[in-house]
């Protein structure tokens, strides 16, 4: 390798046949945490395989914008797959593109700002069955209610509890074999009747079915809705004819899963650090008895809430729930001083770039006033939770306001405390959640 094509220098640590997959395993997030003392690009080795992880907030936006159309979207969303083979969050090349044109109506601002309404009322339905000193499976809570926006905001549809319930379960399956299938790639134990893979199956069947019914509906009844899979069911191709069926499958179920997981893990971290933080909680109670002033929240009231949407910026900081993006080398390509030859396999995390001490000032701490308009911002790139370039998540603004939303309202009715002996950690599995959030409800009445 010459002094123009050199690789990426190893990290320490390897083990002979393993590489580096045994710290991995044990502490995923601690891991490529301590990788970013060791330069902008570094590689670890799992078993034989070399995989490039990339440190440098400058390099990663390149990769993501310049260079991006040397690189696929990688192992991890490949596995991804399993939702829908054609997705817009799996889809490739002019396919990608040409979905996320067809998409991109239904996220405008405008559009997301007709949502609010549904946003407002399903959160308001979730936490009315709250009961005061009750104890809350935070987490559960948080997916169940953001699945229920996904559902009536985008399909205009409302599943029954026990419906909804096995929704649910059908994506956390899915999403635990995607991860587990990234991280160990042994595609013939994918083919095998073993328990996971029976499990997955079922798992993949109710999804699909609940999806598909939902889709059987809005062809049912075209005139009755005006939503997501309306759109889809009316989209045309450039030959002019309908997208196919399994296609149409592939887009709802993808959204409905990328659009439930996220905002529930995000909203758990916050209101788990505003537990901990009575003066933070006070502030936020302060500014949305004065801004609702006992009113029903409309999208009007959003701009006002400047102090919760600094909440929800800081918790997506600290608890970025992406915290492994993969992306693969199609040719040849020169990142920095190193090359990735074809097919090398790069990763980067958003959880750690956003921890870096060299780009936050005391970056542990959970301080939502970094983002007030009068304080230092951190440098360019430094802040990326929903990605950047062409594949910069499409549903960015959907999800600030419904997060907003849903952290306006639960303040506006609830404080929630710790449950005694409960002590969360960050669990690094296709998001970062807490390990156990159970919370006390404590019913407030509002200014």
């Amino acid at each position: 390798m010459t002094a123009d094509h050199r690789l990426a220098p190893i990290a320490p640590g390897r083990r002979p046949l393993i590489g580096h997959a045994l710290p991995l395993l044990r502490d995923r997030l601690g891991f490529l945490q301590q990788l970013r003392a060791h330069g902008p690009t570094v590689r670890i080795m799992l078993g034989p395989k070399s995989v490039n992880v990339v440190n440098s907030p400058e390099l990663i936006h390149q990769m993501l914008t310049a260079q991006s159309g040397h690189f696929t979207k990688g192992l991890l969303f490949e596995k991804l797959r399993l939702f829908g083979k054609d997705a817009l969050p799996v889809a490739e090349g002019p396919g990608h593109l040409a979905r996320r044109r067809l998409m991109q109506p239904a996220f405008h601002r405008e559009r997301v700002t007709g949502y609010v309404r549904t946003m407002r009322d399903t959160t308001a339905f979730a936490i009315g069955a709250w009961s005061d000193g009750g104890e809350l499976d935070l987490k559960t809570e948080m997916q169940m209610m953001a699945q229920n926006i996904v559902m009536r905001a985008a399909f205009s549809a409302a599943p029954e509890p026990q419906a909804a319930r096995a929704i649910l379960t059908s994506v956390d399956t899915l999403f635990k074999a995607a991860l587990r299938r990234a991280l160990v790639p042994l595609p013939l134990l994918d083919r095998l009747p073993t328990r996971h893979n029976r499990r997955l199956a079922r798992a993949s069947s109710i999804l699909h079915q609940a999806v598909a019914g939902i889709i059987t509906d809005h062809r049912t009844r075209p005139d009755d809705y005006d939503d997501v899979v309306s759109m889809l069911l009316d989209a045309r191709d450039e030959t002019g004819a309908p997208l196919p069926d399994d296609e149409i499958l592939s887009e709802v179920t993808g959204l409905l899963a990328a659009g439930s997981e996220t905002t529930a893990v995000v909203m758990a971290w916050l209101f788990h650090e505003i537990g901990r933080h009575p003066d933070l909680e006070a502030r936020l109670h302060t500014e949305v008895d004065t801004v609702l002033a006992g009113q029903e929240l409309t999208a009007d009231h959003l701009p006002r809430l400047t102090f919760t949407r600094a909440l929800v910026q800081e918790t997506l900081r600290l608890y970025s729930p992406g915290w492994l993006v993969t992306r693969q080398a199609t040719a040849a390509v020169r990142l920095g001083d190193f090359t990735l030859p074809a097919g090398t396999d790069v990763v980067w995390s958003p959880y750690t770039l956003h921890r870096d001490p060299g780009l936050y000032l005391d970056p542990l701490r959970f301080d939502p006033d970094r983002w007030l308009p009068d304080r230092p911002q951190p440098p360019k790139n430094a802040f990326i939770p929903f990605g950047a370039g062409k594949r910069r998540c499409l549903g960015d603004a959907f999800a600030w306001t419904e997060m907003t939303v849903i952290t306006a309202l639960i303040a506006s009715r609830w404080r929630l405390r710790l449950a005694p002996g409960i002590r969360p950690v960050p669990v690094g599995a296709i998001t970062v959640h807490p390990s156990v959030l159970r919370m006390r409800a404590e019913a407030r009445e509002a200014a």
